[in-house]
């Protein structure tokens, strides 16, 4: 049976939209013979969400007990994955109900290494607002997507919040990058320009907005 790998590192500072995270998990319509299993790292030195996730075969808890910062509790998180492909969820995001049967076909009719949906920024007040995408839909073709963002100041249009990913591609690249910021975006510039994508045209996750930023 195939698997699907769902990575999400948690800090404490996002611990209290973690069971909205594994709710939007459980809602998952996954496509015929597939199966989920939830990576979630959490960092820092006094773990505390661990019973928060209780009650949940699919999910594969460990707790780093040191502070790592993200992109070590990101690549600790993806050592552990056992999936084809690696779906990345942070702890305060939702994956809207369909969201992976929508994505998931893509890999087997496309060569493709990654995959996203349209996103509604989740606003504080829990009203969604809508962003238009300056990229077109369909495949993009390895280096597209980086030659876009050089032709554009250097502003990567696709946000890897909620990349789905194949795992040995991901692992190929290093996982995420040891930067103090844009660790995701390193690491997709790298794959990206390695591989082919598609960006979907169907609206598959939350991306919240937090309170003064």
């Amino acid at each position: 049976m195939p698997l699907i790998s769902v990575l999400t590192a948690v800090h404490w500072s996002t611990a209290d939209y973690i069971e909205e995270a594994m709710d939007s998990l459980r809602s998952q319509a996954l496509p015929s013979g597939w199966d989920l299993e939830w990576i979630v790292q959490e960092d820092g030195p006094e773990p505390s969400l661990g019973a928060k996730l209780r009650g949940w075969d699919a999910v594969s808890y460990t707790a780093n007990r040191r502070q790592l910062g993200i992109p070590s509790t990101r690549n600790l998180a993806l050592s552990r994955a056992s999936g084809v492909l690696t779906q990345n969820l942070d702890a305060d995001d939702l994956l809207l109900p369909g969201a992976l049967r929508t994505l998931i076909p893509l890999f087997a009719a496309h060569r493709i290494g990654w995959a996203i949906g349209q996103a509604d920024d989740l606003m504080p007040d829990g009203t969604r607002k809508g962003f238009k995408t300056p990229l077109p839909f369909g495949v993009f073709p390895a280096g597209e997507v980086n030659r876009w963002a050089a032709d554009d100041g250097g502003n990567w249009p696709i946000h890897c919040a909620a990349l789905l990913m194949r795992t040995t591609a991901l692992r190929a690249v290093g996982g995420w990058v040891g930067l103090p910021v844009d660790e995701d975006i390193v690491m997709f510039v790298a794959l990206s320009e390695l591989l082919d994508g598609y960006h979907h045209d169907e609206l598959t996750w939350l991306y919240r907005q937090h309170p003064g930023l």
